[in-house]
């Protein structure tokens, strides 16, 4: 399995951002601002790790290819929406960038009204299996 490209943005931005947003250099490495840092690995790590394991069934619009349910899929339904929550929340620790919680918020939102619709189709599709799945896992 390779990583898909647009993985590797976050990476980059997070280094544009510490490199050029005015002052973050300057901060110092407290022990809130390194554990910032190890929970947005945390997070990203979590991210490429669901993505890997959604495989073929990866979309931009909510379809039903296959029910996955294996790795970190068999105990969160959607855990590529949950890492990316870590990782914010790592980042905006990390980087000292508090505005960014309210972004994070209407993020939040778009989740969970996205993982609704997904839900929708995905009974629709495998219907009781579905359904036993759901019952399995947390969001």
């Amino acid at each position: 399995m390779k990583i898909p490209i647009p993985a590797l943005v976050v990476p980059i931005i997070c280094l544009l951002l510490y490199l050029f947003v005015p002052g973050l250099r300057e901060r110092p490495w407290t022990t809130l601002r390194i554990a910032g840092v190890i929970v947005a690995i945390v997070g990203y790590v979590l991210l490429i790790t669901a993505r890997l394991q959604l495989g073929k069934s990866f979309s931009v619009s909510p379809q039903a290819k296959e029910l996955v349910t294996h790795g970190l899929y068999a105990r969160i339904r959607n855990p590529i929406y949950v890492s990316v929550g870590v990782m914010w929340i790592g980042l905006i620790v990390a980087l000292h960038l508090y505005w960014l919680f309210l972004p994070f918020l209407l993020l939040l939102i778009a989740q969970i009204i996205r993982s609704g619709k997904e839900a929708k189709v995905l009974e629709e599709k495998f219907g009781p299996a579905y359904l036993d799945y759901r019952k399995q896992t947390w969001f």
